[in-house]
């Protein structure tokens, strides 16, 4: 009796043990909440001083373009993000005096298409390519990176990052002082090439006349002043004898 006893609580372990399993895969698992997709606009006005920025990625649509990538890349965006007193350290006009597609350009040039945190500006190699790059392989930007400074070099200014606004894949946001200025744009333009020797059209030279041109002309100026001198000699000569004749009578 006992022995039954004691086959008994293994055999009845043993088939919960077996249950166990089964019962735990049927029973469902809740998912897990879905991340938030990320929100550029809104990480730049909870910073405060980026109100002209905000109104150039939407008057230039940029905005909606990069809230689009970040959700369909696998290799992330990084943005820099001149500040409020950056844009008004401009000369004034500067953005007004931009075509449309300029200033698009202009935007997208302070976005790299990938994400870089700032350690990964140590190993980076320059140039680096912009949003605006395209495959020209022009609008590229210069980062150097030390112990406690990552510079960002545009060959026409320089811009250090002064702060971390938002640093987790897929999205780097880094505020700058000076709004990035791409050397396609303000860059010191060439001067006009100078027109080849055809085109240039030639002065009319006076001709000389020579001495043996002018010599007939003299003469033939000289000939009539004695004609004239003649002329005024017979006239007199008449003259008088006339008024001799009428004395006479």
């Amino acid at each position: 009796m006992a022995s039954s006893k004691l086959l008994l609580f293994p055999l009845t372990t043993l088939l919960l043990l077996l249950a166990t399993p089964r019962a735990l895969a049927a029973t469902p698992v809740a998912p897990g909440p879905t991340p938030a997709p990320l929100n550029l606009t809104g990480i730049l006005a909870k910073g405060g001083q980026y109100t002209t920025l905000l109104r150039l990625l939407d008057e230039t649509q940029v905005s909606q373009q990069l809230i689009s990538q970040l959700n369909s890349s696998f290799n992330g965006l990084t943005l820099f993000a001149p500040t409020d007193n950056a844009f008004s350290s401009l000369k004034a006009g500067t953005l007004n005096s931009l075509t449309n597609q300029e200033q698009v350009q202009l935007v997208l040039y302070h976005v790299l298409p990938r994400y870089y945190s700032l350690t990964t500006f140590q190993t980076s190699s320059n140039p680096i390519s912009t949003q605006a790059s395209g495959d020209s392989g022009v609008y590229t930007v210069n980062v150097t990176s030390t112990s406690n400074q990552v510079n960002v070099s545009t060959g026409v200014n320089d811009a250090p990052i002064n702060n971390v606004l938002y640093s987790e894949f897929p999205l780097a946001v880094y505020s700058v002082d000076s709004v990035l200025l791409p050397a396609e744009i303000f860059g010191v333009k060439p001067p006009a090439p100078a027109p080849t020797a055809g085109t240039v059209p030639s002065k009319h030279k006076k001709t000389p006349v020579s001495s043996t041109a002018a010599a007939p002309a003299e003469e033939a100026d000289s000939s009539t002043n004695a004609a004239r001198g003649r002329s005024a000699g017979w006239a007199f000569v008449l003259g008088f004898g006339f008024m001799s004749i009428v004395s006479l009578f």
